[in-house]
């Protein structure tokens, strides 16, 4: 690659690109880590893109219009640091690329949505990126479509490399973006042929051009070096009327002694290689130092969107008021004053009229009052509408042609519609909840981890939540599935025993904003558990008292979902023989454990056996059976300790010994 040329041709645009390169370079000495060579052979497009096309405002880094940009090559996050550095990001002075990779940096390895408010998402775990990058695009979509273009008018930008097109869920991505249409999506791929292991042959012979054209993608080639070319494709994209891959063919580690070579993916720290580099780039100052006259030149591109933003809040200010409040109500992801009152006047009706439901269709007519109040949820199925119970009539189908539509088809793509929904939340304004079966968090599980680490409420239904389901078999039948929720951190998981617990477990879902919420739902028909009316919100305490003993409390039963039925079958079987038992619903094993000790004492006290009832294994119960007072050998559980089988459920139930007789007996023998 000849620099010199580079050099000369294109001056300016040289010199802001390579203070990108050269802060790389320093960053990554310093921490003696990290990856060198993407931002170096990505900071031609990272220039263009910022001083040309990318709608921001350094000043204002939450202006709720600016064009989101996405780099889901996260390894490479000193591209985006030195990007914020340089345009004058006030939460990017030079102290945090000094301390990049260290302790309580804004500056992570890889980029962290929550450390800064110009990260618009965690990025690190290859392919996650690009699917955000479709939930951003739908969530722009339905919002242009609700509030009007002088509002709502903005691209979603990504940076990808091969990577993160290996990645299974990138297919995922790009048939759904292809699909939709989503025009104002645009993908640069980062096309440098190297991978940490070698060039991408050794793996990969994939024309990733004809991918994406097949995926009815707009697709161009261009010179990733050359600021033309990039510029006139980024002009080109803006005007398709399909999503756009800009296959950008770069040098990693551009200009550097391991450029093209499986060693510029990483820590570039030799001092001699970097100085040659350096010298080779014509850059003389030292480390950290930027030129003023290019310091200054790179602060006007931050400053380049501000007329553009206040013009925008002129725009906003003359939007109807009360357009106004839901907008800024649902970026804050504040909820309706009346959703409490709607919950509680539900919960009243369904305590009277107890009816024997499965807790999927509790959470569907739950849906049914909460969806035409908050218009900013949106739902969605991995092609299971019908058995997740997702959608409710006032919703509309987001399409081509009703950008409006608040239910997605999402098709056979839970891990591409958990990271979509992720992007959703991400992009603000939007609250989505998305539906399979609990068995496919399998195929969810890396997306729901990131909601978990991203700190954002996407709402996951997952039906079908034990043995319960029946004849599907032990392919479909949850069994360590909530354990492995409940092991995730910053994770609400609910499993609630009826349509009023289901219906308390959606509030508190829908009221969170920094923790994402798993439901999950039962296929079997469930009785109505809490016939007596409460206005609180009892699972919000994660446990409480359903039933108290008559008599002495010689037994406390423990049970969630659909087992807490069985809990009170077994103890009338105790009560009948003289036992005193007291029954403990548990929807919310976090909510529980979050209480105070002097609750967790109140429902749980010391003295009685326990027994633990779930359809699932017993890890994550000992903490409630042997802790909080309890003592070992005056506790058990009933439950699953293997795969289930295929066979009608209440035939299952009886197999595996999920029955009230059985848990009476474990309690007998415990006393």
């Amino acid at each position: 690659m000849d620099l010199t040329a580079l050099r000369t041709a294109h001056p300016d645009h040289w010199s802001k690109a390579t203070a990108i390169r050269a802060l790389t370079l320093d960053a990554v000495a310093a921490a003696n880590s990290g990856h060198s060579g993407m931002p170096m052979g990505m900071a031609d497009v990272a220039t263009v893109l910022f001083e040309r096309h990318l709608k921001f405002d350094a000043a204002n880094p939450l202006w709720p219009d600016r064009d989101r940009f996405i780099l889901s090559a996260g390894h490479g996050s000193m591209l985006i640091y030195a990007l914020l550095h340089l345009v004058g990001d006030v939460q990017f002075p030079i102290e945090e690329l000094k301390n990049f990779r260290q302790m309580g940096a804004r500056t992570a390895g890889h980029p962290e949505n929550f450390l800064a408010d110009a990260i618009e998402t965690t990025t690190g775990p290859l392919g996650q990126g690009i699917a955000n990058s479709v939930g951003f695009a739908m969530a722009e979509e339905i919002q242009r479509a609700t509030y009007g273009d002088k509002v709502v008018d903005h691209h979603t930008y990504v940076i990808a490399g091969d990577g993160c097109l290996m990645e299974g869920v990138s297919q995922e991505a790009i048939t759904l973006a292809g699909r939709h249409k989503l025009s104002k999506l645009i993908v640069m791929w980062d096309n440098n042929n190297i991978t940490i292991d070698g060039p991408v042959s050794l793996s990969d012979h994939t024309d990733q051009v004809a991918r994406f054209k097949a995926a009815q993608w707009h697709t161009i080639e261009i010179d990733g070096h050359n600021p033309d070319e990039i510029d006139a494709a980024l002009t080109e994209a803006r005007k398709s009327d399909k999503p756009t891959m800009i296959a950008c063919k770069t040098h990693i580690a551009l200009g550097h002694a391991a450029q093209d070579t499986s060693k510029g993916h990483g820590a570039l720290t030799d001092a001699d290689q970097m100085a040659a580099a350096k010298a080779a780039y014509g850059w003389t100052t030292g480390p950290f130092e930027v030129p003023a006259d290019v310091k200054s030149a790179w602060e006007s591109i931050g400053k380049r969107g501000a007329s553009e933003r206040q013009a925008w809040e002129e725009r906003f200010d003359k939007m109807p008021r009360s357009k106004r409040e839901t907008f800024n109500r649902a970026l804050a992801l504040d909820v309706p004053k009346k959703l409490s009152a709607t919950i509680k006047a539900f919960k009243k009706q369904i305590s009277e009229t107890a009816p024997k439901l499965a807790t999927r269709a509790s959470s569907e007519k739950v849906l049914e009052v909460i969806n035409p109040i908050m218009p900013e949820t949106v739902g969605g199925s991995a092609d299971l509408t019908g058995s997740n119970n997702t959608k409710t009539a006032d919703l509309g189908v987001f399409d081509i042609d009703n950008r409006a539509g608040r239910y997605v088809y999402w098709g056979v793509r839970e891990h591409g519609m958990s990271s979509a929904m992720n992007g959703m939340a991400l992009h603000g304004g939007v609250r989505p909840y998305g539906g399979t079966f609990m068995c496919f968090t399998d195929y969810a599980r890396p997306a729901m981890r990131l909601a978990a680490l991203m700190q954002i409420p996407t709402v996951f239904v997952m039906t079908h939540d034990s043995i319960g389901l029946g004849e599907d078999g032990p392919t479909h039948q949850p069994v360590e599935h909530l354990a492995i929720s409940r092991a995730t951190p910053n994770t609400y998981v609910f499993r609630p025993a009826d349509t009023i617990e289901t219906a308390e477990a959606w509030e508190i879902a829908l009221t969170s904003k920094k923790t994402p919420s798993v439901l999950s739902l039962t296929r079997q028909g469930l009785p109505t558990v809490r016939t007596e009316h409460k206005n609180t919100n009892l699972t919000e305490k994660g446990a409480y008292t359903l039933v108290d003993a008559e008599g002495k409390r010689q037994v406390i039963l423990i049970a969630t979902g659909s087992e807490v039925s069985v809990a009170l079958q077994a103890r009338d079987l105790l009560q009948a023989d003289g036992i005193g038992v007291r029954v403990v619903s548990m929807p919310c094993m976090e909510l529980f454990a979050a209480q105070d000790e002097a609750y967790r004492k109140r429902v749980l006290p010391g003295g009685a056996v326990r027994v633990g009832i779930e359809a699932g294994v017993r890890q994550g119960w000992d903490q409630w059976l042997l802790g909080e007072r309890g003592k070992f050998g005056k506790a058990d559980f009933v439950g699953m300790d293997s795969f289930g089988a295929s066979a009608p459920a209440e035939e299952l139930f009886v197999k595996y010994g999920i029955t009230a007789q059985n848990v009476a007996d474990k309690a007998k023998a415990l006393l």
